[in-house]
């Protein structure tokens, strides 16, 4: 009887197995790593309306985050600035400089400024700036040295995982109530403890549940 196929023909199916086995794990790894917040999102830095150096208003001018995010402490979003925030100094600062003008212009009309959203979160996701301010997470922890910044980036991936990180121990990421809006305080460095901090009536206790950020 003729041979129809030549003996290396038995190994195809082998050698089919082990392409699609490594094809399936390197699509596998591709999507779990390109695909990935960590991936995609953090170095996110859109272009905005106005060229506004947090390098100079946080940093070397010291201007304390709540000066401009000001509902940060009470409310679950930190309130963008209006341009009379803007204008209490720069009625003064650079008042006749031309990159206000959209500044000066939004505020002569009474219109907001359409400042570009750096930091988003999913519909279905639940975040409450207050209670994070008043666990004593540092600003620094969720947006990074946002006072070394001349352009805001997403310095976080802000993933479920990365949230759920903190939750389950949230040590490294307390400090004094005092010094959550001071970008320079290291905690770790300072060797904080939260549960001898005489200022503190209960230690936080983060839900890990999923109702906890899913509403």
């Amino acid at each position: 009887m003729a041979v129809i196929f030549p003996k290396w023909s038995n190994y195809l199916p082998l050698a089919l197995a082990v392409v699609l086995g490594v094809g399936a794990v390197s699509a596998t790894f591709g999507l779990w790593y390109w695909g990935s917040p960590e991936y995609i999102e953090v170095g996110y830095a859109p272009e905005q309306p106005v060229a506004f150096s947090h390098k100079l208003h946080a940093g070397d001018l010291g201007l304390d985050c709540r000066y401009c995010h000001n509902s940060v402490e009470e409310s679950a979003h930190a309130a963008i600035p209006a341009t009379s925030t803007c204008m209490n100094c720069h009625s003064i600062v650079k008042a006749d400089s031309a990159k206000l003008s959209l500044i000066r212009e939004a505020h002569a009309a009474n219109e907001p400024v359409e400042w570009i959203n750096v930091h988003m979160l999913p519909d279905y996701a639940y975040f409450d700036h207050r209670v994070h301010v008043a666990a004593g997470v540092g600003c620094a922890s969720c947006h990074g040295r946002i006072d070394q910044m001349e352009v805001v980036k997403q310095a976080k991936p802000l993933s479920m995982g990365w949230c759920l990180d903190c939750h389950r121990d949230p040590s490294d990421h307390l400090r004094p109530l005092s010094e959550v809006t001071n970008m320079g305080y290291d905690p770790v460095a300072e060797g904080y403890d939260a549960e001898t901090d005489p200022h503190r009536s209960r230690m936080p206790t983060p839900p890990e549940g999923c109702s906890g950020c899913h509403r």
